[in-house]
């Protein structure tokens, strides 16, 4: 066994054995550490693959962004775990079964997966030879010159979506102090600051 060999059975152990332990850990900050761990071990399974770009990714938006966010809301919102998983316990049967059916599912598709003969060859096609062109390279032509029109499509999707959630999650309610910047900026400076003589011994009323 060489050592690209261990490494891919380290970080394979490594990545589902931690993300068993993102299910199955009853703290919510100790499932958000696992699952940063399972992402590390997954960009060594990438960097192994020769997708260091990919990997590269997965660490910063995953675990520099992603998981540290939700690691932060965790442990700022003040949250009664208990009574969430108190509440939970009713729908563990039903979810019981969403699991037997997805594993039904994913047995009877494996069990029938048959590789075509064109398929390495297809896959030879689109892939360009690492000694000609690095993998970044390779990626930014793919997807800047191949798949330009469907990438900014994409990105155009992603922002309306963004735009609804944000449109769809405000709430205007009366009794929340709301900053007004164009009120501020249009404000008359001979109104906005009033000086009163305070005499000695008295106050303001």
């Amino acid at each position: 066994m060489g050592i690209v060999d261990f490494a891919f059975y380290v970080f394979a152990i490594t990545t589902v054995a931690a993300g068993l332990f993102v299910v199955v850990s009853r703290n919510p900050v100790h499932s958000v550490l696992w699952l940063i761990l399972a992402f590390l071990s997954t960009a060594g399974l990438f960097v192994i693959l020769g997708a260091e770009f990919v990997a590269m990714l997965l660490v910063i938006v995953y675990v520099g962004a992603v998981a540290v966010l939700f690691l932060f809301v965790v442990m700022m919102l003040d949250v009664d775990f208990a009574e969430l998983r108190g509440g939970m316990a009713k729908f563990v049967p039903f979810a019981l079964l969403i699991g037997v059916v997805l594993l039904m599912e994913l047995g009877l598709a494996i069990g029938v997966w048959n590789a075509a003969d064109t398929a390495e060859a297809a896959r030879a096609a689109v892939t360009p030879n690492p000694s000609d062109v690095q993998n970044t390279a390779a990626l930014g032509q793919l997807i800047y010159d191949d798949y330009i029109y469907l990438f900014q499509a994409s990105g155009l999707i992603l922002l309306v979506a963004m735009i609804g959630a944000i449109v769809l999650t405000m709430r205007h309610r009366p009794d929340v102090k709301r900053q007004n910047v164009l009120e501020q900026m249009h404000r008359d400076p001979a109104k906005a600051m009033k000086v009163v003589d305070v005499k000695p011994g008295q106050g303001l009323l």
